[in-house]
């Protein structure tokens, strides 16, 4: 496993539409550890294969640090009620901005076997369901900000202060 680079927002790569995963091989799942690895080191909770210059259609996320889950060809297929908060992304670091996403996603996607599975998403899981899949159209949340974007001060810097 290796941390990767990620790509930062302004990088063509961001805003292309990734391919699809047509089989499992040494390479993709060299990738989808490199890929944990690299959201783990950043403190993300999610992570799409654009972000570290790959144009496949591939996913982690990662939002309570005991739940990884693989997201391959992953498609959104219900959606419901709606929650508006900050967001945030490893491609833009220290911002954030208001968005307003599903509170509650059902996403079937393949796995890391390439076997389809169904996973269910509340709150900050369906965000961050909504954030990745995004990424694998060329998108990023900053589309979607409502009102500004903000810097972000993290924890450890306030208790510095």
């Amino acid at each position: 496993m290796a941390k990767r680079t990620i790509r930062i927002a302004g990088d063509p790569v961001l805003e292309k539409k990734c391919r699809e995963v047509k089989e499992m091989t040494p390479r993709i799942s060299e990738l989808i550890d490199d890929m944990f690895e690299t959201m783990y080191a950043e403190s993300g909770v999610g992570l799409a294969a654009p972000q570290v210059g790959v144009l496949k259609r591939i996913a982690v996320v990662d939002t309570t640090g005991e739940d990884p889950i693989v997201l391959i060809n992953p498609v959104i297929t219900e959606k419901e009620g709606e929650q508006t908060g900050d967001e945030g992304c490893l491609s833009l670091p220290g911002k954030a901005g208001i968005v307003t996403r599903p509170n509650h996603v059902v996403v079937e996607a393949q796995d890391r076997d390439m076997k389809m599975r169904t996973v269910v998403g509340d709150e900050l899981l369906a965000r961050a369901l909504c954030h990745e899949i995004d990424h694998l159209d060329g998108h990023m949340y900053t589309e979607f900000v409502e009102g500004p974007i903000h810097d972000v001060v993290y924890e450890e810097e306030e208790d510095e202060e």
